[in-house]
């Protein structure tokens, strides 16, 4: 079956919503809803994350669909923006009346995004959001992500095993994003002093800032030997360029949220040596090199740039199909007087998922919300990506 895709945005969203409700749906069909973030700071990560929820549609609607009904996702686009988040979810869940929400993406959406979907009584798991502790208030909030904490910990525990010689750190991080905020100022201090790298400096910059060498210069004046970063790629990139040209000659180490498969491209010589953690790993087994594949020819065919599947995408595709699982053992059925109790229903399949098996890896949901899975950390060589270690 080809699967049904509807992309709404503001006010073509309100207009268009009464129409579609009665001449669209269809009785055989259950429908998903999914925040997309198509622009914003995390677009190189967040723009392709559809081609992942469409994989996954594909092939559950080839395989039958949801209880023998067509499996149907109705984008909204968020922009990357938290106010759209909630305009999304309301849309999706009042208007729309979709089962679950895949997204929103960033951790600031989710900040918003989830109180509103546990007052609406909704799933919504996110693919991306990071931040420590978001979804644990809330029994309808979900995260296909680990703690950015443990991310963190993960990479430099590596790193330390391959590079013992490094004693040092600094600390660089965003002001201007929430998620970078809370890694600069919490979690990479409480990290790096936990693996015995004393931080000698601490520089913080504005995501969009044009110009960092003023940052690189006062990370030179110690010349640490780990530069721990907590932004956006972009910002990443820029930083580490500018430290290189100004002949820092140490490590660059940084979360998931700085993780992106063209970084070495990107990077160039000055990201030889800087090492990331990441939940999805393309080339690791035939299961995930066939997704690659898959991701690589609608990537092509759309004219995307980034052919190779980045965690984002990977994440979300296991969504759907957690989604899919949830919904299959809750026995959905879509009609409107079902839906509360459908809806809460797909929420406790989910919490009980135990060794889900997918592309990641397999998963669990913890009591906090926040999927239990593998970390594969990588480091950036001359030849491109390298993985040093998986962490189970």
């Amino acid at each position: 079956m080809t699967p049904i895709l509807k992309t709404l945005t503001g006010a073509t969203a309100l207009a268009s919503s009464a129409f579609f409700a009665t001449a669209v749906w269809a009785a055989d069909e259950v429908k998903i809803g999914y925040l997309v973030a198509k622009s914003g700071p995390f677009v190189s990560l967040s723009k392709t994350n559809t081609i992942g929820a469409q994989i996954a549609v594909d092939e559950i609607n080839a395989n039958g669909g949801i209880n023998g009904k067509t499996l149907v996702l109705v984008e909204f686009d968020t922009a990357g923006n938290p106010g759209q988040a909630v305009v999304g979810l309301r849309q999706l869940t009042q208007d729309e009346n979709v089962l679950a929400i895949v997204g929103p993406f960033s951790s600031s959406e989710a900040k918003v995004a989830f109180p509103q979907a546990e007052r609406a009584g909704i799933v919504s798991m996110s693919m991306a959001s990071s931040a420590p502790k978001l979804a644990e208030p809330f029994s309808y909030g979900f995260r296909n992500t680990t703690n950015e904490g443990i991310m963190i910990s993960r990479a430099v525990a590596t790193l330390k095993a391959v590079d013992p010689d490094a004693r040092t750190s600094s600390i660089a991080y965003a002001t201007d994003d929430a998620v970078s905020v809370a890694i600069g100022t919490k979690i990479l201090p409480a990290v790096l002093g936990k693996a015995e790298l004393p931080v000698q400096n601490e520089v913080s910059f504005k995501y969009a800032a044009f110009d960092l060498s003023v940052q690189a210069s006062q990370l030179m004046e110690t010349k640490a030997d780990v530069v721990a970063v907590g932004a956006p790629p972009e910002a990443a990139i820029k930083l580490a360029t500018e430290m290189r040209r100004q002949g820092h000659a140490g490590r660059l180490v940084a979360g998931s949220t700085v993780f992106d498969v063209t970084l070495p491209e990107r990077m160039g010589e000055a990201g030889v040596g800087s090492v990331f953690p990441t939940a999805f790993y393309w080339d690791l087994n035939d299961e995930t090199k066939a997704f690659a594949a898959e991701f690589k020819s609608r990537a092509e065919a759309q004219g995307i740039e980034r052919t190779i599947p980045a965690q984002f995408d990977s994440s979300t595709y296991g969504i759907v199909k957690m989604f899919a699982t949830a919904m299959e053992q809750a026995n959905v059925t879509g009609d409107e007087e079902n839906l509360n109790a459908e809806r809460t229903a797909i929420r406790d399949n989910l919490a009980a998922l135990k060794d889900f098996p997918t592309i990641e890896g397999p998963i669990s949901i913890g009591a906090d919300g926040d999927a239990l899975k593998s970390t594969y950390v990588m480091e950036i060589t001359t030849d491109g990506w390298k993985l040093l270690e998986t962490h189970r």
